[in-house]
């Protein structure tokens, strides 16, 4: 039996550190503001890979509790276009990686049609993909006006200096210190996207912990070898 949407949101489970509370928000202000205030019923975010699309929308279902469904649409292939019936009764909806559906005419129809319904359900619709509506490879025309209904924000990736406060304030999350020149020597020798940079300091983390050592940059140069 297909689960309903609250069980599909508790089979994904949202990240616990998706708050609004620790998202870098960089440039990307009026877009933290606009979801934060919950009072626009429709909003698109689009941006690149790592830009944080994912975690401002499960921040936002955490913000509202158990009135929140969040489906991410690059696992479409397990699911079916009836899927998204129905979601109209839940207060808000989140659907990531919208753009996943492009093209797929079955798709683009169920979410042209659950538009509709959210709307005259009075509910909140939060959508998040690579590109703006009109680029996104949707090919039905009523389905891109729709998701221009609301404010639709191009998020804009982080500033160096940005980064470096998102990672201090992800391992102040983790109970972790990292001082700056620490900091500043991972964006150097790693991978500037904020997912691998987080990946790195998880697992510096764990390596810290196993061996009782303070983040330095003759312990993470190790480490990094």
């Amino acid at each position: 039996m297909m689960p309903t949407p609250r069980q599909l949101a508790l089979d994904i489970g949202l990240r616990d550190s998706a708050r609004f509370e620790n998202y870098a928000v960089g440039a990307n202000a009026a877009a933290v503001a606009c979801l934060r205030a919950a009072d626009e019923p429709f909003v698109y975010l689009a941006g690149a890979p790592a830009t944080g699309r994912t975690h401002l929308l499960q921040a936002a279902c955490h913000a509202a509790g158990r009135d929140a469904v969040y489906v991410p649409l690059d696992q479409h292939a397990d699911l079916a276009p009836a899927m998204l019936e129905g979601l109209e009764h839940y207060p808000l909806v989140c659907l990531d990686d919208v753009d996943a559906v492009a093209g797929e005419a079955d798709w683009e129809t169920a979410l042209f049609h659950l538009y509709n319904r959210v709307r005259e359900a009075g509910g909140r619709l939060l959508v998040a993909a690579a590109e703006v509506p009109n680029a996104a490879g949707f090919a039905l025309a009523d389905l891109r006006s729709r998701l221009g209904w609301g404010p639709v924000f191009r998020l804009k990736p982080l500033a160096d200096a940005d980064r470096l406060g998102a990672l201090q304030q992800r391992a102040r999350y983790r109970g972790l210190d990292l001082p700056d020149e620490v900091g500043e020597y991972l964006l150097r020798r790693s991978p500037r996207d904020m997912a691998s940079l987080f990946a790195l300091l998880e697992r510096l983390d764990r390596a810290s912990l196993a061996a009782q050592r303070r983040l330095t940059i003759p312990f993470v140069r190790t480490l990094m070898e």
